[in-house]
């Protein structure tokens, strides 16, 4: 924990990363935010007022051992290049929590051949119950590894990739996950009222329904199958809801919902690769 990490970006998920790390012990001398945006420094500066905010990301990196890019796709190939006289200069580990760009091209406009690991995070790391898959490229040693893995482990679990293309997966199942579990929550409690119950009641019974349901996935050493057919009883309620899902293509429903994310998430890259 002794290295400097400087955030390129100081929104909400940069500021969810920093709270991680200084509650897993990080020094907030130790963390640099960068953002153009005075709000966005003010927030962080208040809430941590030992770390470092500037408006000018090349101070921040000139002082980093790792530079955490969390800036908007659309403007990440603006800020990089900017930004590449001081990473060529400074050689730090690269972390991009960018959506839909390509390690490639990141490192292209930093100036090439750096230690760059991509990752996916998803919204509930502004919570501390994120998913995140991370991917690696050559020049990252199993030191830088466990540093990244670190850092995006402050705010929920970590896995890793050995292919950057399987990022759009991750994109089409975690990344835009929470949406589909939002709309779960919401079709819950709308039939919930359209049964009778108060809305209000409706609404707290399906959200800590399907917290419950993913906690008890999350510790059980079974599989989902095996758990579902626990609370499945012959002939009973559940049987015959899950029927009704089940002929209504529940399944390949959502597969070709998150094919159509997987392809879009390539599309994307494809445009944002192009600057």
């Amino acid at each position: 924990m002794n290295e400097t990490i400087a955030f390129i970006g100081a929104g909400n998920m940069a500021r969810s990363l920093i709270g991680g790390l200084i509650a897993d012990g990080w020094n907030e001398d130790a963390l640099w935010a960068a953002d153009p945006e005075t709000t966005q420094r003010q927030e962080a500066q208040g809430r941590w007022p030992g770390m470092h905010t500037t408006g000018d990301g090349a101070e921040a990196v000139a002082h980093a051992d790792v530079v955490v890019l969390a800036v908007k796709p659309q403007v990440l190939g603006e800020v990089c290049r900017a930004l590449a006289p001081t990473v060529q200069s400074r050689r730090p580990l690269v972390v991009s929590i960018a959506a839909g760009v390509r390690g490639d091209d990141i490192e292209r406009w930093l100036g090439g051949t750096l230690a760059l690991v991509r990752c996916m995070p998803n919204t509930p790391a502004l919570v501390g119950s994120g998913a995140t898959a991370l991917v690696a490229n050559a020049h990252v040693t199993a030191e830088q590894r466990d540093l990244a893995e670190s850092i995006l482990r402050a705010v929920g679990l970590t896995a890793w990739l050995e292919d950057e293309a399987q990022l759009d997966a991750v994109t089409a199942l975690s990344g835009s996950g929470p949406a589909y579990g939002f709309l779960l929550i919401e079709a819950m409690e709308n039939a919930g009222a359209d049964l009778g119950l108060p809305r209000e009641t409706a609404r707290l019974l399906a959200l800590q329904t399907v917290f419950g349901a993913a906690k008890l996935a999350l510790e059980s050493d079974e599989d989902a199958a095996t758990l579902r057919a626990r609370v499945t009883s012959r002939g009973g309620t559940t049987e015959q809801a899950l029927a009704v899902l089940e002929s209504g293509g529940l399944r390949d429903l959502m597969l070709r919902a998150m094919t159509a994310a997987r392809d879009r998430s390539r599309e994307l890259a494809d445009q944002l690769g192009r600057d």
